[in-house]
């Protein structure tokens, strides 16, 4: 009896020891975070014009569809938009963005506006002052653009904002050019206290075009108080390293201790034209040799950033340019898209597979 009591008590410890390591082999694995992109953007400035235009679009799946509502579908959860001061036609008003806007936030998406303090096209090359503002001394000017983006941001509530846009060599020249560094900085100083003053959850946006020689140029801009930084990154104008891209994103965050991404870029999935207009991009020379320009070299183009990105400790998303820019005047328009070899949509307006990306 005796024998049979300890080999009773052995067969309960020698159970236990089992349930106990069979409950460590079925714990629950540690969960890893994924990062994901805060921002997965197009511009879409020029859709109130194809809009009226009449032209039939359509979804991956050939059936029709707003551009806005494929791109929601396809996972694109921020719009970005220009705002032109006095534009000789209404795309890009105050009134025309503000309309879109709101069409934008009721679908659920954030809108990014992009200031450019112009009548009309801003960028390195060209800063030219709005009409009404070409001869209003400094304080005037600093006046002027808090009025102005004070306006902005009461009528649009924007979730992100650049002031100024492509301000390589400054805006609102000549006053505020790169060359009057403390007077440019103070133009955009009075365009950040417009924005804080009217919504501290906007996040502002400095943007330069390109990356080689931003470090510096965000290096002089010590003391603004803005959120974000986003560069422009266009392979013919901003070397075909993605190396380099890649390590100067890091160098760049890093240093100005800010999250950063890419406001615009563009790849083309063909060298044919769909109007007679001249196209931006349109040789071998001017594209990246790894990505051919094909629907599937356009796809993995934009893929690729959007791997890099994910890479870069502070990288928070990108936003793609011309992508509405369609031929929507009509294939024999001279005055038509420069950039329909780079759309989203084919040249039948059917949505290209480069959508996927943003998923």
């Amino acid at each position: 009896m005796k024998n049979l009591k300890v080999v009773f008590l052995f067969s309960i410890l020698f159970s236990g020891s089992i349930i106990s390591c069979s409950k460590k082999k079925t714990s629950s694995p540690e969960v890893i975070a994924v990062k994901t992109l805060e921002i997965k953007g197009a511009d879409m400035s020029l859709l109130p014009e194809i809009r009226l235009s009449g032209i039939s679009i359509k979804n991956a799946n050939n059936q029709s569809e707003d551009m806005l509502l494929t791109l929601k579908n396809k996972g694109v959860n921020v719009i970005r938009l220009r705002v032109w001061n006095n534009p000789l036609e209404s795309t890009s008003s105050l009134e025309s963005v503000k309309i879109l806007s709101d069409e934008i936030h009721a679908m659920g998406m954030k809108v990014f506006l992009t200031v450019h303090y112009s009548d009309s096209w801003a960028d390195p090359s060209q800063q030219t002052k709005p009409l009404a503002w070409q001869t209003l001394n400094i304080t005037d000017l600093k006046d002027s653009v808090y009025q102005f983006t004070s306006k902005i941001m009461t009528q649009i509530h924007p979730d992100y904002i650049q002031i100024g846009n492509e301000i390589n060599n400054g805006f609102l020249w000549p006053e505020g050019s790169y060359s009057n560094l403390n007077q440019m900085k103070a133009l955009l100083q009075k365009g950040i206290e417009a924005v804080r003053a009217a919504n501290s959850g906007t996040k502002i946006v400095i943007h330069f075009a390109g990356h080689s020689n931003a470090n510096g140029f965000y290096n002089s801009l010590n003391g603004l108080d803005y959120d974000i930084i986003g560069l422009s990154y266009y392979p013919m104008w901003h070397g075909k390293s993605l190396d380099s891209l890649k390590s100067n994103l890091i160098t760049i965050s890093t240093t100005q201790n800010k999250p950063i991404f890419l406001a615009e870029t563009a790849y083309p999935f063909t060298f044919g034209y769909n109007d007679f207009t001249n196209n931006i991009v349109g040789l071998s020379s001017q594209i990246l040799p790894d990505f051919e320009p094909t629907v599937d070299g356009q796809k993995a183009y934009l893929a690729k950033l959007k791997s890099i990105l994910l890479e870069v400790p502070n990288g928070i998303g990108f936003c793609y340019w011309g992508g509405e820019w369609i031929s929507y005047k009509g294939s024999t328009a001279t005055n038509g898209s420069a950039v329909e070899n780079q759309a989203f949509w084919d040249f039948q307006n059917k949505a290209l597979p480069i959508l996927d990306v943003f998923k």
